[in-house]
C-alpha cells in the first residue's frame, strides 16, 4: 500500500489544463508567421533596397519575435501559477521588451547599414499578424469559465 499524498509534489501538472493547447497554438502559429514574415520579407527587401533592406527585414523578424513570442511564453509558463503571478511576469516581460527595443533603437539610431522602411514594414505585418493569430487561438479555443467540481 503506497503512502498517502505526502510524496506527491504541491504543485502537480494537470493532465487536462485547457488554457495551454491555446497557448500552444497560439506560440506555433506566430512561429510559422514569423518564419512566413522572414522568408517574404528578406525578397521583398532585396528586391527594394538591396543588402540594407535584407537587414531591415532580419532586424524587424527579430524583433517581432522577441516582442511577439515572449508574452505567449510568459503566460504559458504561468499557466498554473495564481493571476498575480502570471500578471507580474507578463508586466515584467513587457517592460524588458520596451527597454530592449530603446536600447535596440539607439544602436540603430545612426546606423545605415540596414534599411528602415523595410524594418518597420515587417515590423507592422509581424505585429498585426501576430495580434490577429492570438485572437484566432482564443477565440476558437474551448477554454471553460469554471473548474468542473468547484
Amino acid at each position: 500500500m503506497s503512502a498517502p499524498d505526502a510524496d506527491r509534489p504541491e504543485a502537480a501538472p494537470t493532465p487536462d489544463d485547457p488554457l495551454r493547447p491555446v497557448l500552444r497554438r497560439a506560440l506555433r502559429d506566430m512561429l510559422a508567421l514569423v518564419v512566413a514574415v522572414g522568408v517574404v520579407g528578406t525578397v521583398v527587401g532585396l528586391v527594394i533596397a538591396g543588402s540594407s533592406g535584407l537587414w531591415g527585414a532580419l532586424i524587424g523578424v527579430a524583433v517581432t519575435l522577441v516582442f511577439s513570442g515572449t508574452t505567449v511564453v510568459s503566460v504559458l509558463r504561468t499557466t498554473r501559477s495564481s493571476a498575480t503571478t502570471t500578471a507580474g511576469v507578463v508586466l515584467g516581460a513587457w517592460l524588458g521588451k520596451m527597454l530592449l527595443l530603446m536600447v535596440v533603437l539607439a544602436v540603430l539610431a545612426d546606423r545605415d547599414f540596414y534599411d528602415r522602411r523595410v524594418l518597420v514594414g515587417v515590423l507592422v505585418v509581424g505585429a498585426l499578424g501576430s495580434a490577429l493569430l492570438d485572437y484566432r487561438a482564443v477565440a476558437k479555443g474551448r477554454v471553460p469559465y469554471s473548474a468542473p467540481g468547484t
